[in-house]
């Protein structure tokens, strides 16, 4: 396809807008105590036993791995199928115990959740969304040697707070301190609106609710979807209703990152959303009329704030230029995205915590699909390695 070739010019403007390469594309100490008393070869879990095999063959040794084994993770959402089914139906993992037990045999060392919900007939019941729940989640997690990394839950949609969104907020965080959790987050961006003065309530919102959050332990975070980084309106000619009609060439959640306390509001990228921001808001129309081009670059801006990106989605996708997002979702690994030279470029490995997903994962002809992409995705994660200059 002449359009991704190493020509300069059109098409390869829109390979880099692509993102497209020359070539190709644990929380306490009682998780810890789990993890030290699970380490020998009796009663080892299965992602531990896999550590160990990764550490014997040398794959951790070099600095050249570019996520180191116990920073390996998978939001449930891709195996949403999975949690979901009703046990009593099929030999296939069901439920979150048994979901729990088959990513830790893949190699997964972290989970990302996207609600507590599964099969009523599951252990435990339809939800775990309660401190009784939370407490019976974690038990499983510890058995597998996995450790909750952050949620995609509950963000009050009020603004004030009302108090039972208030209350809820507490809530969540107190499951998230039973499940051992450094972050908890949403799925959601903090508003669907391109208007400065709209991110601006955004930004006091969130402020004030990562600083309920700080005061739990726990780091706030929110995630994008492509259009968190399109363009800023933010200047130019008014509309009738008195808006904005122009952009200063400022993405939102650009924009969102200077104006809140970095001491309390993190992000999660979603790296394959950037990618799709890439190839979509390319150019803006500036204050002045004219038209500028600013391509976005999602692993320039995780290096330029590296700490507040403590989590990533990493999720790959193969080239569509015909379904207007540039991108084709496949599984992890398997595409073109250039996670060699992302995470290559964003450095702290031992800070950042990659997620793998993918949306489509789970089939309605094929219900063991989305583990087995799980599987695909954990192999791909596990085999990046430094790029070599």
């Amino acid at each position: 396809m002449t359009a991704f070739n190493d020509e300069s010019g059109t098409g390869d403007a829109l390979r880099r807008a692509l993102g497209v390469s020359r070539r190709r594309f644990l929380s306490t100490c009682t998780a810890a105590a789990t993890a030290a008393i699970a380490a020998p070869v009796f009663g080892a879990s299965p992602a531990l036993a896999q550590d160990a095999q990764d550490q014997g063959r040398g794959d951790d040794r070099g600095g050249d791995v570019l996520v180191p084994a116990d920073k390996r993770g998978i939001i449930l959402y891709t195996v949403r199928d999975a949690t979901g089914r009703d046990p009593l139906s099929t030999d296939l993992p069901s439920g979150f115990r048994e979901v729990f037990k088959e990513l830790a045999r893949y190699g997964y060392r972290q989970v990302e959740f996207a609600g507590y919900g599964q099969h009523a007939n599951a252990p435990g019941g339809a939800s775990l969304e309660s401190v009784e729940g939370a407490k019976l989640l974690r038990s499983w997690l510890d058995e597998y040697g996995l450790r909750a990394q952050g949620n995609h839950g509950f963000i009050p949609p009020s603004w004030p707070l009302t108090t039972p969104d208030l209350d809820t907020f507490k809530k969540h965080l107190e499951i998230a301190n039973i499940l051992g959790m450094a972050h908890m987050g949403t799925g959601g961006d903090p508003t669907g609106s391109a208007y400065r003065a709209d991110w601006d309530v955004a930004a006091d919102k969130w402020n004030a609710l990562g600083e309920i959050a700080r005061r739990e332990g726990i780091k706030l975070y929110t995630h994008n979807h492509d259009a968190a980084y399109g363009f800023l309106i933010d200047g130019g000619p008014l509309d009738a209703q008195g808006r904005p009609t122009r952009s200063s060439g400022i993405r939102k959640l650009e924009y969102f990152l200077k104006i809140t306390d970095p001491k309390v509001v993190w992000l999660e990228m979603d790296i394959f959303w950037a990618h799709v921001a890439r190839y979509k808001f390319h150019t803006y129309t500036a204050h002045d009329g004219s038209t500028q081009e600013n391509v976005f670059d999602p692993a320039g801006l995780v290096a330029r704030n590296n700490k507040r990106y403590p989590l990533f989605h990493a999720k790959d996708g193969t080239v569509n230029t015909t379904n207007g997002m540039g991108y084709d979702m496949v599984p992890f690994g398997t595409g073109v995205i250039d996670y060699t030279t992302f995470f290559s470029r964003v450095g702290a490995r031992n800070y950042h915590n990659p997620m793998v997903e993918q949306d489509n994962a789970p089939s309605s002809t094929d219900p063991g699909q989305s583990l087995r992409h799980a599987k695909i995705g954990y192999d791909n994660l596990a085999a990046l390695r430094e790029k070599r200059v």
